[in-house]
């Protein structure tokens, strides 16, 4: 368990005893926060989500208890603890029953506190093996960069959760940043696999003569240095999912071999001659033209079909603009609460700057930057100047967009209106004057290319 991660919300009428507590479990690493009344207390836990919650049974207007109904009902994976120097068989079994996890007498004893802190969590990481669960937690421990009102992001959405309820193979194809281990990550928790492991391997970082032991696992003495037998990825992934990131930059062994397990399921370790058979769904990933490299001769033919049964296609962000808002809101609201600074927005201005961007690495490198600025700047609200130099100097000399040779008029239409709204003005009246159209066709166009948001 890495402790730092771990927040705590202490909640006690007397501020010496509050602090006591807090010191003491600072000192075991804990993040540890403070509260001297109730109120005070379901703020906090309204804003953050608290892995255990220790608050006094009696305390003046909101009793411990009431405290516990009501923040259950904002976050239910929180742990309770509750102390009181009124200790009656009757309240712990109340408490109990209204899903505290246990009950301490005071004097408190900070070495039966500390023990039962440790049981508390191992107790919410253990209930945590529920899959529901395991969605929420990690829902709030890390950003989505599947957010979007727009429709080809409603449509990658939609997909991703029908192709999570089937076991079939899934190839994910998007630019780097666009979200496809994110992606990958969401099928397998929304699918009857979820309470098995979860497995990624990055295939252009493993070279052809390791790659066989890496997915298949080796027996021992099969080389040098195999003083043991060794499980490969689809072996640890059992019954789970198995995510192969880069699937373009595989050898053409290693496609060999990626083929035939995914035949019939079956395989020999390295240097082995049992015929292993394992229960795998494997999702893929690639930032590569698939069938392009199939034409050039650098990809399997056979391998690519039996991949690609259901394609899942990550736009870049530059081809949702409009969701950007929507996807600053969302990174400002976990990283102000991750980081405990000041809930922050972005001015006018400075989110129209971003929206010009083209963003070269997608939603993680508009994550990357709404962090940082959470982070650097002081004011609640983050005005162009507090951005970074290469937003200012791009929006700065950005006075045009590029239309391609080959492009439909549909398509430069569709890219003309998207742009007016984005970087002109996001009032429909005004955009239709600006592009010499009445609002109602601009509203029908709207609809027509699916830029309704």
């Amino acid at each position: 368990m890495d402790k730092s991660r771990v927040k705590i919300l202490v909640v006690d009428d007397e501020r010496g005893l509050c602090a006591g507590i807090q010191e003491a479990l600072k000192r075991e690493g804990y993040r540890v926060d403070t509260a001297n009344d109730a109120p005070t207390a379901l703020k906090l836990a309204g804003e953050s989500l608290y892995n255990l919650v220790i608050t006094d049974m009696k305390m003046p207007g909101m009793s411990g208890l009431q405290l516990l109904k009501e923040a259950k009902q904002k976050n239910r994976d929180t742990q309770f603890i509750l102390m009181t120097a009124y200790g009656t068989v009757e309240s712990a079994v109340e408490a109990m029953k209204e899903g505290a996890y246990d009950y301490l007498s005071k004097p408190l004893d900070l070495q039966r506190l500390r023990a039962l802190v440790l049981k508390a969590l191992s107790f919410q990481a253990l209930v945590a093996e529920n899959s529901e669960l395991r969605l929420r937690l990690q829902k709030r421990s890390e950003p989505s960069l599947l957010v979007g009102d727009s429709e080809v992001m409603r449509k990658v959405i939609e997909l991703t959760d029908e192709v999570a309820r089937s076991e079939v193979t899934v190839l994910i194809e998007g630019e780097s940043g666009t979200g496809k281990e994110i992606v990958a990550r969401s099928i397998h928790l929304k699918s009857p696999r979820a309470d098995r492991p979860f497995i990624s391997v990055n295939c252009a970082a493993l070279p052809e003569q390791l790659l066989e032991a890496e997915l298949f696992g080796h027996v021992k003495g099969a080389f040098t240095g195999a003083v043991a037998d060794k499980p490969g990825r689809f072996q640890l992934a059992e019954g789970g999912t198995l995510f192969l990131d880069e699937i373009g930059d595989l050898s053409a062994k290693g496609q060999g071999d990626l083929l035939r397990v995914l035949e019939d399921g079956t395989f020999r370790m390295v240097g082995g001659t049992k015929l292993m058979r394992v229960n795998v769904r494997v999702v893929a990933a690639t930032n590569k033209k698939l069938q392009e490299a199939v034409a050039a001769g650098k990809f399997r033919e056979d391998l690519l079909y039996r991949l690609q049964i259901v394609p899942l296609g990550l736009p870049p962000l530059r081809e949702h603009a409009e969701d950007i808002p929507l996807l600053i809101e969302s990174f400002l609201e976990h990283f102000t609460s991750k980081h405990n600074r000041r809930r922050k927005k972005l001015s006018t201005e400075a989110l129209q700057v971003c929206q010009r961007f083209p963003w070269p690495g997608n939603v993680r490198q508009l994550r990357n930057v709404i962090e940082r600025l959470v982070i650097t700047c002081k004011s609640v609200t983050i005005e162009p100047s507090d951005l970074p130099d290469f937003l200012r100097v791009h929006d700065e000399n950005a006075t045009a967009f590029a239309i391609r040779p080959g492009m439909s008029l549909a398509e430069v239409e569709k890219l003309l209106i998207r742009q007016t709204l984005t970087h002109h003005t996001a009032n429909r009246e005004e955009a239709a004057k600006v592009l010499g159209i009445s609002r109602r066709s601009l509203q029908y166009k709207l609809k027509q290319y699916g830029l309704l948001g």
